[in-house]
């Protein structure tokens, strides 16, 4: 397996870490709140409400990295020098997005946004013109 694609695993299992934050860093979990984990999950406020969003957000993020990650691959660009690159950068930027988010710094974690977005659209750009 390449590196990117174990980037893609990362990025999978992501979401879990917040929600295990959410959940457990509320010190108000218990089993009984997960017959309606949603509603529990909505009541949160604080770190593990911005938890529970940063959870949210890396579900969202997941699709069009993989897909990125597979179509790069796909078109046969350069596995080591660009793929799994930008994989990487991509899961440093979600990794950073998860941390900065859970400290409340709303202009850090917009901007590591925008950079993992980058990251995504330049795994669809170099795959134009690379022969399949």
């Amino acid at each position: 397996m390449t590196v990117a694609f174990w980037c893609v695993l990362i990025v999978i299992l992501l979401p879990l870490a917040c929600t295990s934050i959410a959940k457990f860093g509320s010190g108000k979990f218990a089993l009984r709140d997960n017959h309606n984990p949603r509603d529990f999950l909505e009541r949160l406020e604080g770190l593990p409400r911005r938890a529970h969003a940063a959870q949210q957000n890396s579900f969202e993020a997941i699709p069009g990295f993989a897909a990125g990650v597979i179509i790069a691959h796909i078109a046969g660009v350069a596995q080591l020098v660009t793929i799994d690159v930008l994989a990487v950068l991509f899961v440093t930027t979600r990794l950073l997005y998860i941390i900065f988010y859970l400290a409340d710094l709303a202009a850090l974690r917009s901007l590591v946004w925008f950079i993992g977005l980058g990251l995504v659209i330049a795994l669809f750009g170099v795959s134009v013109g690379t022969p399949a």
